[in-house]
């Protein structure tokens, strides 16, 4: 799925050899920022520890769960079938209007409709925008006709939320979606044109045949209340947000999905009230630096061992890889690794740097990997 600051890279580059190495000794591996989940699926796929993952936010949590809170393959084909028989009988009771060409007018047809559809939630806040109202349809109907069990609610889920991040129509996130203009006309086509069933399906059996070595779970809570649970003997991961702008920002659209719930949005990027996204200090830059240092104090009290990792540069919510790396040595004995990595810009453009984002919004830079043994 389309993530800020995804991790597969990282696994290739330095933190699978970490992790590896440090899991030998661990009792438990706890992963306080889970994201993307690709970690914390990285360590229960490969390593006989239990798993415990946490975020701000629900989506996150659900695509983690769908893998380390689970210890069997799942036979997928009949489940798959009855699901995707019910979501249909489902979308055919709705008359939903159909696109030859993309055109402002058509565009705006296509939002009106949406707009009416008040029982459908994702139709109605982001059809017309993210999704062309078929997608957006046929979300909703697979999102009322989960399986009743459930593990396997949860797996489906999951492959649904991904299946969305993969088909909305926006430059990397869900922060703005794409606008029927000359130039970006084009890529709202190519997004429009993504089948949501056939994405989702294909997550539905990737999603099935992964598993933990032990079961784990994943949970909604904020990473410094979590520090309070920790343990000796604990190896706990650090991804804290570099942006200076809340994620929810850039995942309410996935988020919603995952509640399957909206209220009433507004602006370009149908963004839900501001009271309603979660809210992390580590994005605020008066409060990040105060959040980081807390949390490395309580983790160090607990006689954890960590794996901290961050953007080596300045980063818009006031932290950088040198207030981090000796915020971390105040507590804690510190061993640097330095990798290649890549990281959303947030949106922004490029100005014919090869190291600054186009379209696809993302960054080549530097990344720390932070061994924290405590002293």
């Amino acid at each position: 799925m389309k993530y800020m600051g995804s991790k597969r890279l990282m696994l290739k580059n330095g933190l699978g050899q970490m992790l590896k190495r440090e899991m030998n000794d661990a009792n438990r591996f706890v992963d306080i920022f889970v994201g993307s989940g690709v970690v914390a699926a990285h360590v229960a796929e490969n390593y006989d520890i239990i798993v415990h993952a946490y975020d701000l936010q629900l989506y996150s949590a659900i695509i983690s769960d769908a893998i380390i809170g689970r210890v069997k393959i799942i036979d997928w084909q009949p489940l798959w079938d009855n699901w995707e028989r019910n979501a249909r009988d489902l979308f055919k009771t709705y008359n939903v209007p159909s696109i030859k060409k993309i055109t402002q007018l058509i565009v705006k047809s296509c939002r009106a409709w949406c707009a009416k559809q008040k029982d459908l939630p994702i139709t109605k806040a982001y059809g017309g925008h993210y999704y062309s109202p078929k997608q957006a349809v046929w979300i909703d109907a697979l999102r009322a006709t989960l399986p009743e069990d459930n593990t396997l609610r949860k797996v489906a889920l999951a492959a649904l939320i991904q299946a969305a991040s993969k088909c909305a129509a926006a430059p990397g996130h869900t922060a703005q979606p794409f606008q029927p203009t000359r130039t970006a006309k084009p890529y709202l086509t190519d997004a429009w044109g993504k089948d949501i069933l056939q994405n989702t399906k294909v997550a539905f059996l990737s999603l099935s045949n992964r598993f933990a070595k032990k079961k784990g779970f994943a949970k909604v809570a904020n990473a410094n209340v979590v520090a309070d649970q920790l343990e000796k003997g604990d190896l706990v991961f650090i991804d804290p947000p570099y942006s200076g702008v809340h994620y929810s920002r850039f995942y309410h659209v996935i988020e919603t999905i995952a509640q399957g719930k909206c209220g009433n949005v507004s602006g370009v990027g149908r963004y839900p009230d501001s009271k309603l996204r979660p809210r992390s200090k580590y994005s605020m830059k008066s409060e990040s630096q105060n959040a980081l240092d807390e949390l490395l104090k309580k983790i160090a009290s607990k006689k954890a061992k960590a794996i901290l990792t961050y953007p080596d540069h300045e980063c818009s919510n006031g932290l950088s890889g040198k207030i981090v790396r000796e915020a971390a040595e105040k507590y804690f004995s510190v061993e640097k690794k330095s990798v290649k990595s890549n990281f959303s810009s947030l949106g922004g453009r490029s100005n014919g740097d090869k190291n600054t984002a186009g379209r696809d919004a993302r960054r080549n830079a530097n990344e720390l990997i932070l061994l924290l043994k405590p002293k």
